[in-house]
C-alpha cells in the first residue's frame, strides 16, 4: 500500500473528534469597584478600622508570612501586617 493510500485510509477510518466549548466568564470588576477594596500598603489596623472585623482570618503561612482575611464580598492578603492584594469573591450568575 502506498503512503498516500495509507494516509487516505487512516483519514477515512479514524473516529471524528468533537469538543465542547467551555466558557468561563471573567470578573466584571470596574475600576470604581476595585477602588473600594483595601489598597496595597495599608496596614491591618487601617483595614480593620475602615472595613470592620473580617468574617474569617487565616493564619500566616510561609516565609514571608502571608495571611488572609475574608469579608463577605472580598478577601485581603497580607504580608506581615501590610496589604499586598485584595480580590473580590466570585459570585455565580443564575442560569
Amino acid at each position: 500500500m502506498s503512503s498516500t493510500a495509507l494516509a487516505g485510509f487512516l483519514l477515512l477510518t479514524s473516529p471524528t473528534v468533537q469538543a465542547d466549548t467551555l466558557v468561563i466568564p471573567l470578573g466584571q470588576q470596574a475600576a470604581q469597584a476595585s477602588a473600594q477594596l483595601p489598597q496595597r500598603g495599608l496596614n491591618s489596623s487601617s483595614v480593620r478600622q475602615r472595613y470592620g472585623e473580617p468574617a474569617n482570618r487565616h493564619a500566616p503561612v510561609g516565609q514571608p508570612p502571608i495571611s488572609r482575611w475574608d469579608y463577605a464580598d472580598f478577601s485581603v492578603y497580607f504580608e506581615h501586617d501590610n496589604v499586598i492584594h485584595s480580590v473580590r469573591q466570585h459570585r455565580r450568575q443564575g442560569n
